[in-house]
């Protein structure tokens, strides 16, 4: 294990480097959880930021008892990557981007059809499936562009030749739902294992789950149709969920609140929209509590972003990257907001977790076209 994991407290570690951003209220907001009852153990990873009351890049575990209020509202947010039959070259991002449209309405009823949801519980959110959501969930077209590990890559599926497909959603206003009655009966205080009230929560957070592949694949088929392409998902993992676990012999309760599993094979950690993605093989460990970061992390507050970089920065000048590559949204106040500057650079977050010894590199991808939402100029 290499020297970027820091232990904080009892119970309390980071996965960081000397050159990781990481903010003090992150810090605290750590260490304020691992003082929840029958918490066990607590470890921010190298995108740690803060959160409403929870930072968002870490990992929880507990003993004999949940706190679905840690997992927060978007049960199953994660990230589907899709190997596509666009060719890079014959790239023509102008082309690509108008043949996209808009992809912010509900969808057809017949795609619902299409994509057979009868495995789906009816949880009356079916109209926003195959939507993309606010914040920071977006579609991204990449291209390859260095491959580390050539074996690795051609068993996942990656090809050079042709684009890949990056999906980052989660479960909409199911698992908006889901927290909210929740909270509503049992506030922050977390739920006793084996009771009634536990299972109850297990199997609407599965129902939560279940919706989030689903929307994944419905928002990666949608975007491809209006190309007339097609496209194979190559991964679909949350980084938003709790499982049950056994860490060090001790049989408990893992949250991921914005951290990626490290013991379900190879993931994709993205970077901001004018940064790279990695594709990354876990070497699982439960230092990090079998988990690592899931993208880049904040390094400022949503309400900063648009001050502090409306005077650099034209809404037309953000709408590109040092890539070359485009940037769809039509909210003013969110294409700000997302601005790569926002975000931790990839590369330190990536070398934190290399230097833990958490991850061996397949292959890193650069954005060619990132979709947030058509929106209203204005």
């Amino acid at each position: 294990m290499g020297n970027s994991i820091r232990s904080i407290s009892d119970g309390v570690s980071t996965i960081a480097t000397e050159q990781t951003w990481i903010e003090g209220k992150a810090i605290q907001q750590l260490q304020t959880t691992a003082q929840l009852p029958q918490m066990v153990q607590v470890v921010g990873m190298p995108d740690l930021h803060p959160g409403r009351g929870y930072p968002i890049g870490a990992a929880f575990f507990s003993h004999q008892r949940l706190y679905p209020a840690l997992v927060g509202n978007d049960i199953g947010c994660g990230m589907a990557l899709l190997q596509t039959d666009i060719s890079t070259s014959k790239l023509n991002i102008d082309k690509l981007e108008k043949k996209l449209g808009n992809i912010d309405q509900p969808l057809e009823p017949e795609w619902l059809d299409e994509a057979d949801i009868s495995g789906l519980v009816s949880s009356g959110f079916e109209r926003s499936l195959g939507t993309i959501g606010g914040g920071n969930h977006f579609a991204e077209l990449q291209q390859l562009d260095e491959i580390y590990d050539s074996e690795a890559a051609l068993a996942l599926g990656l090809d050079k030749k042709q684009l890949q497909l990056l999906v980052h959603s989660g479960s909409r206003g199911l698992g908006q739902a889901i927290l909210a009655e929740h909270i509503e009966v049992f506030g922050h205080r977390g739920i006793e294992e084996n009771t009634p009230e536990c299972e109850a929560y297990l199997a609407r957070h599965q129902q939560a789950l279940d919706y989030a592949v689903v929307n994944r694949k419905l928002i990666a088929l949608r975007m491809l149709k209006s190309w007339r392409a097609e496209g194979e998902v190559l991964l679909n993992v949350h980084h938003n969920l709790v499982e049950a676990e056994t860490v060090n012999g001790v049989a408990g309760w893992l949250h991921r609140k914005g951290a990626t599993p490290s013991n379900m094979g190879a993931v994709i950690v993205p970077g901001s929209r004018g940064d790279y993605s990695y594709v990354v093989r876990p070497l699982p460990t439960e230092v990090s509590l079998l988990s690592l970061a899931h993208g880049a992390g904040r390094k400022w507050m949503r309400s900063e972003c648009k001050e502090r970089l409306s005077g650099r920065y034209r809404v037309e000048q953000l709408e590109k990257t040092r890539f070359g590559s485009r940037v769809i949204c039509g909210d003013r106040q969110l294409i700000y907001q997302e601005a790569p500057e926002a975000y931790k650079p990839i590369d330190s977050v990536i070398e934190a977790m290399q230097q833990a010894g958490l991850i061996e590199l397949i292959a890193r991808l650069k954005p060619v076209l990132t979709y947030k939402n058509r929106g209203e100029h204005g």
